[in-house]
């Protein structure tokens, strides 16, 4: 078991496919701009021990509640976007009538291989899969731990009709069981139509990898939809940089935006958004109302998980942005407003 999750292996025929695409170059995908993810030796005690000490202080005092999937509601006929957020970035929307999953990774531990488990801050939320609707479309942004579950597909692929992922990513979903001509792979600005929804697959500042030898071996991004409605857009993992306000410019700026922010350093800020970033990233691509993922899940990084959440919030406030912070689980519309700080009891 162990070994499956590492998932498929890059072929030379798999290769000789990426290299077809014109984000691949000295034999792996790239960044848009210079990105360093380097750690020096002298730097690398100091990063361990941050990253293994204090983890139980970082955590929350007990653990995180999930609320039951909203059936009733879903069957809401409105033609705005509804939502509900999973802890991390694990996204169900209903968009246009279709049900969609975004990042679905709802296993205990984002560190499954590892010698030193990384425990989910909610209980049984592999679980939730058996209650959700039929899936007519599940998105990947890229191949990472936190983001891609073996446990999770192989709940999930006996309701899900369709697959967008990112280029290199289709081996994976393949290796674990899944029908390859259910399974469409993205490049960076490629988009397809389906039920209503332009799908676009958008550049972000990242990498990729599940084992040493696969490193930036699939692409990494986010997802934009346009409906005729609406526009949202899910930012992917990645750092702060030049692509956010050409993704702006490119649609025209979104309804809504779901935004990474958490599981940052300073010795990795040009791979992942710190909190502020979150919100500057989201003006740059003119998003009128956001939300922050890709925290309340896991202890990825050295700060207190709660530190994300508290940063976003009051830059979001002094920045003048509309946003709102469900509680994990919550199925909402993109049109309701009301929300609580539902963090601060745990």
């Amino acid at each position: 078991m162990p070994f499956r999750q590492f998932g498929g292996r890059v072929t030379d025929s798999l290769k000789n496919r990426y290299q077809q695409s014109p984000n691949w170059s000295d034999g792996k995908f790239q960044n848009l701009q210079d990105t360093s993810m380097s750690i020096s030796l002298k730097d690398f005690p100091k990063i361990l021990y941050q990253q293994l000490s204090g983890r139980s202080d970082r955590t929350p005092n007990k653990p995180l509640p999930i609320k039951s999937f909203d059936h009733q509601k879903l069957m809401d006929t409105s033609e705005k976007m509804m939502y509900a957020w999973y802890g991390h970035s694990a996204i169900f929307m209903k968009l246009n009538g279709l049900n969609i999953l975004i990042d679905p990774m709802l296993g205990p531990d984002a560190s499954p291989i590892g010698p030193i488990t990384t425990q989910r801050f909610s209980k049984d939320s592999l679980d939730l899969i058996d209650d959700f609707p039929e899936i007519d479309l599940l998105l990947m942004t890229h191949d990472h731990y936190d983001h891609l579950d073996f446990e999770s597909i192989k709940k999930l692929k006996n309701k899900t009709k369709r697959y967008f992922v990112a280029l290199g990513l289709k081996r994976h979903l393949v290796s674990w069981g899944v029908d390859s001509a259910l399974i469409t792979e993205f490049d960076w600005w490629e988009e397809y139509e389906l039920g209503g929804v332009k799908v676009t697959f958008t550049p972000t500042r990242h990498f990729s990898g599940r084992g040493l030898t696969d490193r930036a071996k699939c692409l990494w991004g986010g997802w934009a939809f346009q409906t005729a409605a609406e526009s949202i857009w899910f930012s992917g993992d990645g750092g702060y940089g030049q692509h956010f306000q050409k993704i702006g410019e490119h649609f025209g700026g979104f309804d809504f935006a779901f935004m990474e922010c958490g599981q940052y350093n300073e010795h990795w800020r040009q791979i992942h958004l710190f909190p502020d970033e979150s919100v500057f990233a989201a003006q740059d691509a003119f998003a009128k109302k956001i939300m922050p993922v890709h925290w309340a899940g896991f202890t990825l990084a050295p700060h207190h998980w709660k530190e994300p959440v508290e940063i976003f919030t009051a830059t979001a406030k002094s920045r003048q942005m509309d946003f709102v912070i469900p509680q994990i689980g919550e199925l909402r519309s993109v049109e309701e407003t009301h929300w609580e700080e539902w963090w601060r009891e745990y």
